[in-house]
């Protein structure tokens, strides 16, 4: 790995890291029981990952740098399993089994759905 592509990676893990730290603040407090930054920041990641794909899909014009700094970089440090494991295992340790199973179903599905939401809003716009 050369240095540029390291330093792409940095720069978009650092803003998809504050923007993730960002939604958590200003929205866990709305609704404790199922954080609703971490949903909202997976659920954001999802979608922009499908526009990303979207947009670089049969695209030769992106060089690496870009496409490092955002999916691995911004993408990858905005959405987060680990923080969503984290809150699924404190539901589950207090013994609310239904909000466990809305937090997985909703989380999973809907980060599924807004990458596919993604991929075909650059697919209309393209026409």
């Amino acid at each position: 790995m050369i240095i540029s592509q390291i330093v792409s990676i940095c720069i978009g893990a650092s803003l998809g890291a504050l923007l993730r730290y960002g939604l958590g603040l200003s929205m866990n407090s709305i609704f404790p029981t199922m954080p609703l930054g971490t949903f909202f920041a997976n659920i954001l990641g999802g979608f922009l990952m499908g526009v990303f794909m979207g947009l670089i899909k049969g695209q030769s014009f992106f060089p690496d740098t870009i496409k490092l700094a955002i999916a691995t970089g911004f993408l990858g440090s905005l959405t987060t399993f680990s923080t969503f494991s984290a809150e699924t295992v404190t539901l589950l340790t207090h013994g609310q089994y239904l909000w466990t199973s809305i937090m997985i179903t909703s989380h999973v599905a809907g980060s599924i759905f807004a990458t596919f939401l993604g991929l075909y809003t650059i697919k209309v716009l393209s026409y």
